[in-house]
């Protein structure tokens, strides 16, 4: 895994540190924003808390994992999340192509990455 990669990672998790990022993953661009895990969490943990019973227990668990996410972020990390995250296939239009999407990524399955955002509009 890319050092320079994880310290940025790392810097999201511990410090809200947020950065413009592009990815490339298995020959795919995905592109957004880096964000902690916390944060990953806990928006994901918000989408589920309106819904039925068992919508309910789900964001309950998240919203936990949210919290012990905080408390870990000084060891290891093996995930990668992204908040206005698209992905890029050739020259087709990104997924998705409208509304925010959080993202989440394994780090051993990315390739590159280079700073900053792409966009489909020119």
């Amino acid at each position: 895994m890319d050092d320079l990669l994880i310290s940025f990672i790392k810097a999201a998790n511990n410090h809200d540190f947020s950065l413009d990022i592009t990815l490339n993953v298995n020959g795919a661009l995905v592109t957004g924003t880096t964000i902690s895990a916390e944060e990953y969490l806990d928006s994901l943990s918000q989408k589920f808390g309106d819904g039925n019973e068992v919508s309910k227990a789900l964001g309950e668990n998240l919203s936990e994992a949210s919290k012990s996410a905080k408390d870990a972020s000084n060891g290891d990390v093996s995930y990668i999340h992204l908040k206005n995250a698209q992905v890029y296939n050739g020259d087709e239009q990104p997924t998705p192509s409208d509304g925010k999407f959080y993202w989440r990524g394994s780090l051993d399955k990315v390739d590159g990455f280079f700073l900053g955002k792409i966009s489909a509009e020119g």
